[in-house]
């Protein structure tokens, strides 16, 4: 599919449509606008009903089966730490510690909340500032080729070292993770278990880190001060704290949902078990699959095609787009010296690397983002990358009568068609994207490890 534009196709529309459910948080007042839009919906004509008993054909049966189980993630060759359980214990550790933060107020856990769905219920994160972007959910993203709403990261441990050095998230620098690390003796202890001995930064700047930022200076100056084997050891603390962070979020699955459990009977020809499946449930999961399309763009068991899309959606304070989206992000991602061609990827000639340069910040990229994955979609509103839509009602209502949209792009791309949904497709399809909600993640993901879990990791063979 081509990833830089989403050709209108008659009856393809609601696949256009629906190819994302920016999971996000709405501000009160374009909260309320929108939701007020969406009381409108009920004045569309609706339409029949179909009978409650779902029959599925062949060729709806064989998509639905496309849509499920979801297989455990694909390994990622840039971070050889991946599916290290001392790695992801200590990821663990780090992911809820706020002293990675400036303020020592915020931690990984503020924006990707565990009761939350791993998102955050707001509208644009909050850290030590407001940010422009929706805090997206971090279930099943080991999933990902690429990571945040541009793109702008390749690997998940490389977007985790991005929120820690941002001014607007945790707003620390990599010297003082690294003296952190160094300085605690259960992290010390726990990294030299996985990753080996750490380097002595005792003697070096308490904070510095490489920026151009014009509220930096004294950060990039102390940075540029430092030998450089004294960076490159920073630069190394650094990147194993994201390939730890990364092995942790890799066990954030969701994977047995109603409607996985409902395609396992359907594969198994199991009808009474098809039975517990509730009715609305199907004629949604029909509209998917069938006459709408949707899976056009959420395709697959992680129901995302994983690629960017401008789909016109008004933006949070109702004034013209200005955010480039994916145009920027495929800029950054390649400046970064944490990307999988990079000096810390430990597959730096691999696929992934390869598929770097082959990226083009093109006009038509700009204000694209990524299709979000629609598994525990329910649990994340609101919805879209700046949380334009309180609900996934408001979701549906735009798509239905694409009341605010904007152009999508600069170069004339073809308009979304409004699908004019009734009030029970609206309910129905709600109804299937509930049926993708699992929070059936074990208790003891959901919080920090005790710190003496921490001390009793194994050490690794050579270690």
């Amino acid at each position: 599919m081509d990833a830089h534009r989403v050709p209108m196709l008659g009856s393809c529309a609601l696949a256009v449509a629906v190819l994302t459910f920016f999971a996000s948080a709405s501000e009160p007042r374009a909260q309320a606008a929108i939701s007020s839009a969406a009381a409108a919906t009920s004045n569309l004509a609706s339409r029949a009903m179909p009978p409650p008993g779902v029959e599925f054909d062949a060729t709806m049966r064989g998509r639905i089966l496309q849509q499920s189980p979801l297989p455990a993630p694909p390994k990622d060759p840039t971070n050889r730490f991946a599916d290290d359980e001392n790695a992801a214990r200590f990821g663990q550790a780090l992911f809820f510690d706020t002293r990675l933060s400036k303020n020592g107020l915020h931690s990984c856990a503020t924006c990707h909340d565990p009761d939350k769905g791993f998102a955050d219920g707001r509208s644009l994160a909050e850290g030590a500032h407001v940010g422009r972007r929706h805090s997206p959910s971090i279930y099943n993203s080991a999933h990902q080729r690429w990571l945040f709403w541009d793109g702008r990261a390749d690997s998940a441990w490389s977007q985790a070292l991005q929120p820690i050095e941002n001014e607007l998230e945790l707003d620390l620098d990599r010297v003082a993770v690294a003296r952190l690390v160094a300085g605690d003796s259960v992290l010390r202890s726990a990294y030299t278990r996985t990753f080996g001995a750490i380097a002595d930064v005792s003697k070096l700047p308490a904070h510095a880190k490489p920026t151009t930022s014009a509220g930096e200076i004294d950060l990039a100056n102390a940075w540029n001060a430092m030998e450089a084997a004294e960076r490159e050891s920073v630069n190394r603390v650094f990147a194993n704290v994201g390939k730890s962070l990364a092995a942790y979020e890799r066990l954030l699955t969701s994977t047995t949902s109603a409607f996985d459990r409902f395609a396992s009977a359907l594969r198994r020809d199991d009808a009474e078990a098809q039975k517990l499946y509730p009715d609305a449930a199907k004629r949604g999961l029909a509209l998917f699959v069938g006459k709408a399309n949707c899976r056009l763009c959420h395709a697959g068991p992680l129901f995302s095609d994983g690629e960017f899309h401008n789909i016109g959606v008004p933006t949070l304070d109702r004034k013209p787009p200005r955010d480039p989206g994916r145009r920027e992000g495929i800029e950054r991602l390649q400046r970064d010296p944490f990307n999988a061609a990079g000096a810390f990827s430990d597959d730096p000639e691999g696929e992934h690397a390869r598929e770097i340069a082959q990226l083009a910040a093109t006009a038509d990229t700009w204000g694209q983002f990524r299709t979000p994955s629609l598994r525990n979609v329910a649990r994340t509103a609101p919805y879209m990358h700046q949380g334009q839509f309180a609900t996934l009602g408001d979701v549906l209502h735009y798509y239905s009568t694409l009341e605010g949209t904007v152009p999508a792009g600069h170069h004339g791309e073809q308009v979304m068609k409004a699908l004019a949904l009734g009030t029970g497709e609206i309910a129905d399809i709600e109804a299937f994207l509930e049926s993708l909600t699992d929070e059936s993640l074990p208790k003891a993901l959901r919080a920090p490890p005790a710190r003496a879990s921490i001390e009793d990791l194994p050490r690794r063979a050579g270690r």
